[in-house]
Protein backbone atom coordinates (compact mmCIF):
# COMPACT_ATOMS: atom_id res chain seq x y z
CA UNK A 1 0.00 0.00 0.00
CA UNK A 2 1.45 3.75 -0.79
CA UNK A 3 0.37 6.65 1.43
CA UNK A 4 -0.29 9.93 0.24
CA UNK A 5 0.20 13.05 2.45
CA UNK A 6 -0.19 16.20 0.80
CA UNK A 7 -0.45 19.91 3.03
CA UNK A 8 -1.09 23.68 1.52
CA UNK A 9 -0.45 26.43 3.20
CA UNK A 10 -3.04 29.02 2.25
CA UNK A 11 -2.53 33.04 1.47
CA UNK A 12 -3.82 34.90 4.09
CA UNK A 13 -6.53 36.30 1.36
CA UNK A 14 -7.04 34.88 -1.73
CA UNK A 15 -9.66 35.17 -4.28
CA UNK A 16 -12.12 37.39 -1.37
CA UNK A 17 -11.56 34.55 1.29
CA UNK A 18 -9.73 34.10 4.51
CA UNK A 19 -7.08 30.89 4.59
CA UNK A 20 -9.47 28.60 6.28
CA UNK A 21 -12.72 29.87 4.29
CA UNK A 22 -10.37 28.47 0.82
CA UNK A 23 -9.50 25.20 2.90
CA UNK A 24 -12.82 24.39 3.94
CA UNK A 25 -13.63 24.82 0.69
CA UNK A 26 -11.20 22.72 -0.43
CA UNK A 27 -11.64 19.74 1.80
CA UNK A 28 -15.06 19.49 0.21
CA UNK A 29 -13.96 19.45 -2.96
CA UNK A 30 -11.18 16.79 -1.99
CA UNK A 31 -14.05 14.65 0.05
CA UNK A 32 -15.46 14.23 -3.17
CA UNK A 33 -12.14 12.55 -5.10
CA UNK A 34 -12.92 9.36 -3.86
CA UNK A 35 -16.69 8.83 -5.56
CA UNK A 36 -14.83 10.02 -8.67
CA UNK A 37 -10.75 8.35 -8.98
CA UNK A 38 -11.61 4.55 -8.34
CA UNK A 39 -7.75 4.02 -7.57
CA UNK A 40 -8.47 6.00 -3.86
CA UNK A 41 -8.83 3.00 -1.16
CA UNK A 42 -9.04 5.82 1.70
CA UNK A 43 -9.11 9.29 1.27
CA UNK A 44 -9.14 11.66 4.68
CA UNK A 45 -8.58 15.41 4.92
CA UNK A 46 -8.01 17.43 8.05
CA UNK A 47 -7.89 21.17 8.49
CA UNK A 48 -5.53 22.78 11.63
CA UNK A 49 -7.49 23.61 14.64
CA UNK A 50 -8.68 26.98 15.00
CA UNK A 51 -7.01 27.12 18.34
CA UNK A 52 -3.30 26.07 16.73
CA UNK A 53 -0.93 28.49 15.56
CA UNK A 54 -1.59 29.98 12.55
CA UNK A 55 1.73 29.18 11.04
CA UNK A 56 0.52 25.75 11.00
CA UNK A 57 -0.41 24.38 7.02
CA UNK A 58 -4.56 24.76 7.09
CA UNK A 59 -5.08 21.52 4.89
CA UNK A 60 -4.15 17.88 5.04
CA UNK A 61 -5.15 15.74 2.49
CA UNK A 62 -4.11 11.48 3.19
CA UNK A 63 -4.84 8.82 0.21
CA UNK A 64 -4.20 5.43 0.49
CA UNK A 65 -3.52 3.62 -2.88
CA UNK A 66 -3.09 -0.69 -3.40
CA UNK A 67 0.40 0.62 -5.57
CA UNK A 68 2.75 3.51 -6.80
CA UNK A 69 1.31 2.67 -10.05
CA UNK A 70 -2.41 3.62 -8.90
CA UNK A 71 -1.35 6.76 -7.32
CA UNK A 72 0.42 8.05 -10.87
CA UNK A 73 -2.99 7.18 -12.09
CA UNK A 74 -4.58 9.30 -9.06
CA UNK A 75 -2.09 12.00 -10.25
CA UNK A 76 -3.33 12.11 -13.96
CA UNK A 77 -6.68 11.84 -13.39
CA UNK A 78 -9.62 14.61 -14.92
CA UNK A 79 -10.33 14.87 -10.88
CA UNK A 80 -7.38 15.18 -9.85
CA UNK A 81 -6.00 17.69 -12.24
CA UNK A 82 -9.33 20.26 -11.66
CA UNK A 83 -8.67 19.85 -7.62
CA UNK A 84 -4.91 20.80 -8.57
CA UNK A 85 -6.05 23.48 -10.41
CA UNK A 86 -8.78 25.33 -7.99
CA UNK A 87 -5.96 24.89 -5.25
CA UNK A 88 -2.89 26.30 -7.05
CA UNK A 89 -3.95 29.89 -6.98
CA UNK A 90 -4.86 29.69 -2.80
CA UNK A 91 -1.92 28.35 -1.81
CA UNK A 92 1.37 30.06 -0.69
CA UNK A 93 3.20 26.34 -0.23
CA UNK A 94 2.70 22.62 -0.22
CA UNK A 95 4.47 19.31 1.12
CA UNK A 96 4.16 16.22 0.23
CA UNK A 97 4.90 12.82 1.08
CA UNK A 98 4.33 8.99 -0.63
CA UNK A 99 5.13 6.14 1.30
CA UNK A 100 5.12 2.52 1.22
CA UNK A 101 2.93 0.64 4.86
Amino acid sequence: MIRHIVMFKFMNNADGKTAMENAAEAKARAMSLKEQISEIKNLEVQLNSKSADSSNYEFALICDFESIEDLNSYQVNPAHIDFGNFIKPLREARACIDFEF
